[in-house]
């Protein structure tokens, strides 16, 4: 079925998650008429539960900080990372860091908590409407039009002065244009399930994020909740579908093959099903076109080790929402303002690309895991950890040595050695006093 409905908009939005939902709202806080499509109705399962410390500082601009403090989440004031068999472990602690301005953030459920971002870009006033599908969108000079299909299974068309694409890996204008491109070395998948019971660090260290590396996959443990933990294990697509078994059982048997992760899960419960996400790296030549932005994994979606996922979304989202700002203002189509947006995207983008590729070879995680207090490499690397997109000079040079002496690792050893074979007690406690090290 089909209806015409031309209703001039500011922007629409495609999309409500946490990058929309933060470009709606701020362009909503600016008094701009902004109509948000998203094809789901919240509350709704997602993955993706750990945040940076730098989503704070966005939280406060937003004016949402105090309803996300209200829902109880756990405070995530550290990240962990060791290996298979619990050494080395190394405690990256946010406040410690001399270039991270933000000691600390949450991690979340993420149904509850895009939720309360949906809910706070309506009381901002933005008109957003659930179980919406964006089909189509069109632009030329004058505008955008926006082609959307209703809960009853009418079309409607919707005319806008800008698109801000929030579609998440759906990537609707991007496949549309086709220039997403598939990062050939990193198709992955990911099974997790949330679980009760599993073991936590004593104190502060209760809501740390941890990442477990085995030789050549990882799990994560992510409290999100008091008594809920969310675990997850990132293996490489083809091995997953070779094992042909079905993913609970994929799960359990790495999970028992690491000391760590089976430490942590000895006495866990799953609250509910397992369930499997394809985890494809991918990018687009381009992240914005004709009166277009693409924000969050709409611009580009990496492997999420370093859970930069939800704060690129929204920190590209504010962007987004002042390009469009600024755009209305002047009275014109945006094409500079758009294409310094697309730079700078970019550019953050780049900046977890180079930690993601550097992750999965061994020198990397020998430095990584085995922090020396040379040149204030660590403090670099917690903010990195931390969000830390766009910190300077004083940053920049020292995560280009850091990266340097990954290269010199890989031709003779800086720090020791590392293997993923079990390793002897003895042997861990001689590592232990290592900086950093707990």
């Amino acid at each position: 079925m089909f209806r015409s409905m031309e209703i001039n908009y500011d922007a629409v939005v495609a999309g409500c998650g946490p990058g929309g939902s933060s470009a709606a709202a701020f362009l909503a806080k600016a008094g701009k008429r902004v109509l948000v499509l998203e094809q789901e109705v919240f509350p709704r399962f997602h993955i993706g539960e750990s945040l940076l410390p730098y989503n704070q500082a966005i939280f406060r601009e937003l004016g949402v900080l105090p309803a996300i403090e209200a829902a109880g989440f756990p405070r995530k004031l550290a990240a962990r990372f060791c290996l298979t068999h619990g050494q080395p472990s190394t405690r990256f602690v946010f406040g410690a860091g001399k270039f991270c301005h933000e000691p600390g953030v949450f991690s979340v459920e993420r149904a509850t908590f895009d939720h309360i971002l949906l809910k706070h870009a309506r009381s901002c006033g933005a008109d957003i409407r659930e179980g919406w599908a964006v089909t189509k969108t069109t632009a030329d000079l004058e505008g955008v039009t926006v082609s959307a299909r209703d809960p009853a299974g009418t079309i409607h068309n919707f005319k806008a002065s800008f698109l801000i694409d929030a579609t998440g890996r759906t990537n609707l204008t991007g496949n549309q244009e086709g220039v997403r491109e598939i990062h050939p070395r990193h198709k992955k998948l990911a099974v997790f399930n949330h679980f009760t019971g599993v073991v936590r660090d004593p104190g502060e260290a209760d809501g740390d994020t941890i990442i477990v590396r085995l030789e050549n996959k990882w799990f994560w443990i992510i409290p999100v909740t008091a008594e809920k933990t969310s675990v997850g294990l990132v293996i490489d697509r083809e091995e997953y579908q070779a094992e042909g078994v079905a993913p609970e059982e994929v799960f359990q048997r790495w999970a028992k093959s690491s000391a760590a992760v089976q430490e942590r899960l000895r006495d866990a419960r799953p609250a509910g099903p397992f369930r499997t996400t394809t985890d494809f790296s991918y990018s687009n030549r381009k992240l914005v076109s004709q009166r277009t932005l693409r924000i969050g994994d709409a611009a580009g979606f990496m492997d999420p080790i370093f859970s930069a996922g939800v704060y690129l979304a929204m920190w590209s989202g504010k962007l987004a929402a002042e390009v469009v700002n600024q755009a209305i203002a002047q009275r014109n189509d945006g094409a500079r303002a758009l294409a310094k947006f697309e730079k700078r995207v970019h550019a953050g983008l780049r900046f977890y690309w180079r930690m993601v590729e550097n992750y999965y070879t061994t020198p990397f995680i020998e430095l990584f895991l085995q922090p020396r207090n040379h040149a204030q490499l660590p403090d670099a690397i917690i903010s990195v950890l931390a969000g830390q997109l766009e910190g300077g000079w004083n940053l920049r040079w020292r995560l280009a040595y850091f990266f340097f002496l990954v290269k010199m690792q890989a031709r003779r050893p800086l720090v020791p050695r590392l293997s993923f074979r079990a390793v002897p007690r003895h042997e861990a406690g001689a590592r232990r006093p290592l900086a950093n090290k707990t």
